[in-house]
């Protein structure tokens, strides 16, 4: 546990500069457990506290692990160029406290993306060390055919990459559409790999991240969630 002023709460959740949190306080802008405190140097221990701001509530967390369920034309990244950053999905605090996407999905690729300020957990989730299987949802321009899926276990040579790349797990869902598996996470793999196999990527989706899926969360397009620590827990599972 650890006991700190206010206004450092406040600045640490990514409501604005310290001295911005002050004016908040002494505005009568915060409250705890019903009451406005209006003393700066107030402290508080801030294992499981809850708080409000304008009234809207918030808990104290020392890092966010969220899981968005990304929309298409969405970029991940701090300084999108062409489209909305996925920040832009999320309270501004977030982006305030350095809240980050875990990876990236392509601007037109839409499903599970994870988003974090701890780095430790970022680097852990985009280690190639780390082989953590992301599954996919191709949706294809030509018929698919037991060849290409053949293709597609065996491996398929990409330009600039010195080993063919292979899926772990690959599987027709229907005509157009196939379940593929991946743990390498190179740049646009899956449609890459479908364009080396002799196909097109018409539409693509990321349904899970280790043992963590998507359906589970039951996020609709566009919205988050705060990740726990069994969620997180499934994201190290095969």
């Amino acid at each position: 546990m650890s006991k700190l002023p206010l206004d450092r709460i406040l600045q640490s959740q990514g409501f604005g500069t310290r001295k911005w949190c002050r004016e908040l306080i002494e505005d009568g802008e915060v409250s705890i457990g019903g009451e406005t405190v209006g003393d700066t140097r107030s402290t508080f221990e801030t294992d499981g506290l809850e708080f409000s701001v304008y009234g809207e509530p918030w808990q104290y967390r020392e890092h966010v692990y969220i899981a968005l369920n990304k929309p298409a034309d969405y970029e991940c990244s701090r300084k999108p160029s062409h489209h909305p950053g996925v920040l832009s999905l999320l309270p501004e605090q977030f982006a305030l406290r350095d809240v980050q996407p875990v990876g990236r999905l392509d601007h037109d690729t839409t499903g599970l993306l994870l988003m974090s300020d701890d780095g430790s957990f970022i680097h852990a989730q985009s280690s190639p060390k780390r082989h953590i299987p992301k599954v996919y949802v191709a949706t294809t321009h030509e018929p698919l055919t037991p060849r290409l899926v053949e293709q597609l276990l065996n491996g398929v040579k990409l330009h600039d990459e010195p080993a063919p790349l292979a899926a772990v797990v690959c599987r027709m869902l229907d005509t157009h559409q196939l379940e593929i598996v991946l743990e390498q996470g190179k740049y646009h793999q899956v449609k890459r790999m479908l364009a080396a196999a002799g196909n097109h990527c018409v539409a693509l989706r990321r349904t899970e991240i280790g043992g963590l899926k998507l359906d589970a969360l039951d996020l609709p397009e566009g919205a988050w969630c705060y990740l726990d620590e069994a969620q997180r827990a499934l994201l190290a599972q095969s």
